[in-house]
């Protein structure tokens, strides 16, 4: 079996680990995570499947959460899957994890579980006051392979609500952030339809989250993604937000890449950051 979230680790000894070599290479990889370890102790490797970006990101979030956000609070969030689906036909080829070509009602019916599944662990675990015990549940929830996927699901078409808000939106002429002109701009994602076709039912199966997609996660959960871009250290790239330009009132979850592909965590802020 394998941990989808490992036990924590000191960051300077996993990298002494990790990064042997003198290539050019170690050596920048060396000098990032030197960089990470000024602001945090501990790092947690998270399992690679293509999945990696949500577990390490949703990982985050519910570590730290104290509340249930505004948009999972309201009241038609789980009629999410039945709006959309009155609406766009298209989405009936919504690829479900293991279960290829589902019926409308079955598709609908099952999302509409994982959004409910998603608010009730979020709603528990920000309930939960001693910072162990948060710890403890979100390991617990990390160790169930069958809820674990449903949140990854649910997180998937959230983004693909998203998507389609701000295509409208910029069709209605509204201003709309610029990387979803760039989302759009790709042959393969034109519009919502072929975003979910060629990349959003993919993820996970044959591939992860590309940039352009980890903005579009950002917006979806309403949380600012700090990545430290290990290979682009000594470059204005090192320290990567998604989005850019973030609300001030969103949370902020931080993530390490050593290549844009799979992510891990840091944790246990220094104490003198903290201050």
């Amino acid at each position: 079996y394998k941990l989808s979230v490992s036990p924590e680790m000191d960051i300077m000894e996993y990298c002494r680990k990790e990064w042997r070599g003198n290539t050019p290479a170690a050596k920048r990889m060396r000098k990032g995570y030197e960089a990470v370890a000024q602001k945090f102790a501990s790092i947690r490797r998270i399992r690679g499947d293509n999945y990696c970006a949500f577990r390490a990101t949703l990982f985050q979030a519910l570590s730290q959460a104290t509340q249930l956000p505004r948009w999972l609070q309201s009241e038609d969030f789980t009629m999410l899957p039945e709006n959309l689906l009155s609406k766009y036909d298209w989405i009936k080829q919504w690829q479900l994890r293991k279960k290829p070509g589902k019926r409308m009602g079955e598709i609908r019916d099952e999302i509409k579980e994982y959004l409910v599944l998603l608010r009730q662990k979020w709603k528990n675990i920000s309930e939960i006051k001693g910072p162990l015990e948060k710890q403890e549940a979100c390991d617990k929830l990390f160790k169930n392979e069958e809820e674990e996927y449903s949140l990854y699901e649910a997180l998937k078409f959230l983004m693909l609500n998203t998507a389609i808000e701000l295509y409208n939106a910029d069709k209605s002429g509204k201003r709309v952030p610029v990387f979803s002109w760039l989302l759009f701009a790709r042959d393969t994602s034109s519009n919502p339809c072929q975003l979910m076709q060629n990349h959003l039912n993919h993820i996970g199966h044959s591939g992860g989250l590309e940039q352009v997609e980890m903005f579009l996660l950002a917006y979806a959960l309403q949380y600012t993604i700090q990545v430290y871009r290990l290979y682009k250290h000594s470059t204005d790239e090192f320290i990567t937000l998604y989005p850019n330009d973030p609300e001030e009132d969103w949370p902020v979850v931080t993530l390490i890449t050593e290549d844009d592909r799979h992510y891990n965590i840091p944790v246990r802020m220094c104490q003198e950051t903290m201050l």
